[in-house]
């Protein structure tokens, strides 16, 4: 059931992603707008424990528990598993089984390829609760590897510029830099402050990215014609002007909406998401074999719709506290403010 502080499973005794902080947390991925610090406990994959320590230090929360993919838990009268949500590393279904019904809580998800996290496992479930970020038909994300290869375009066209690329710190970076590398681009690849550690703990997990440098290494002429991966927020501030003649590009979802990258003085958007667009929730929707659905945090109204027209019981949760996952993560002061 929906609460202040979240979605509730009052036989577990657990909140799913909690917006505050409460007794018992089960957290989905370690996206800072889904997995906050302060929970007296905390159940997730190892990677999303470990990324949770590695941006709220070690004393996230009072004791932490890790669950392998599939793996069974009881808690108070349910049992608990998660399963790969394909969203960025560590992501995780709930799954949550009492007395024969099953309720699968999604999390962020996607269906697309991505080489940097377990790929996304549908579960047979009586209720499915499905996100619904880009749940509007215009969205449909398309090839990623296609949009990189706009990226390597322009940088074979302008090798003079650096090339800043926009990305969230935790999932997205990873993924740009993985692409890169399956399109034959074996250059080095230079991180902002803010994506290095996480990118490090991707590598630590057995994930190949090639070559990659701290911007903070690098003198301005050596990151002339270079990609950089910087969040979002970094590409419009004092640090860029450490770099020759940046050129912004911004991978996202929301890069469909044109406005949205004249907005933020993108000029290379690339469409790249780690969310299941239109087709993607449908189709997921469908392969669940619910019977209901209910939709939250996202574009609610038009999936619900959809559901009914396809004779589902479905409702809006319209929990608050989720947003866009990971711009929070911007540069350190010191290095934010350094040009």
């Amino acid at each position: 059931m929906p609460t202040p502080a979240g979605l509730c499973c009052p036989l577990g005794g657990f909140h799913i992603d909690p917006v505050r902080p409460v007794e018992r947390a089960v957290i989905t991925h370690a996206h800072s707008d889904h997995a906050r610090s302060g929970h007296g406990a905390v159940l997730a994959t190892a990677e999303t424990l470990d990324l949770m320590r590695l941006r709220y230090g070690p004393n996230f929360a009072g004791q932490t528990q890790a669950l392998r993919y599939g793996e069974t838990l009881r808690l108070g009268e349910v049992s608990v598993s998660l399963h790969p949500a394909g969203h960025v590393l560590g992501s995780a279904q709930v799954a949550v089984s009492y007395g024969g019904l099953w309720i699968v809580a999604s999390g962020d998800y996607k269906d697309a390829l991505d080489p940097t996290c377990t790929p996304f496992e549908p579960i047979r479930c009586d209720v499915f609760i499905t996100e619904a970020t880009f749940g509007l038909p215009v969205f449909r994300h398309g090839d990623a590897a296609a949009e990189v290869a706009k990226l390597l375009a322009s940088v074979r066209l302008f090798p003079e510029r650096a090339h800043l690329v926009g990305a969230y710190a935790l999932g997205k970076a990873q993924r740009v830099i993985a692409l890169l590398r399956a399109a034959g681009y074996d250059a080095p690849i230079y991180l902002h402050g803010a994506i290095e550690p996480l990118t490090r703990y991707y590598q630590s997990r057995g994930i190949a990215l090639g070559e990659l440098r701290a911007v903070k290494d690098a003198s301005k002429a050596e990151l002339a014609g270079q990609i950089t991966l910087a969040p979002p927020s970094a590409t419009s501030d004092l640090w860029t002007r450490r770099f020759p003649d940046p050129l912004t590009a911004f991978a996202s979802g929301w890069m469909r909406v044109r406005a949205r990258a004249r907005q933020r003085g993108v000029e290379l958007p690339l469409v790249i998401s780690d969310h299941a667009d239109w087709d993607g929730l449908t189709a997921t929707i469908k392969a669940s074999g619910a019977g209901e659905i209910w939709v939250t945090h996202g574009q609610e109204d038009a999936l619900v719709h959809w559901c009914t027209t396809q004779g589902l019981a479905a409702r809006p949760l319209e929990l608050v506290g989720y947003g866009e996952e990971d711009d929070d993560a911007a540069a350190p002061a010191s290095e934010a403010a350094t040009p």
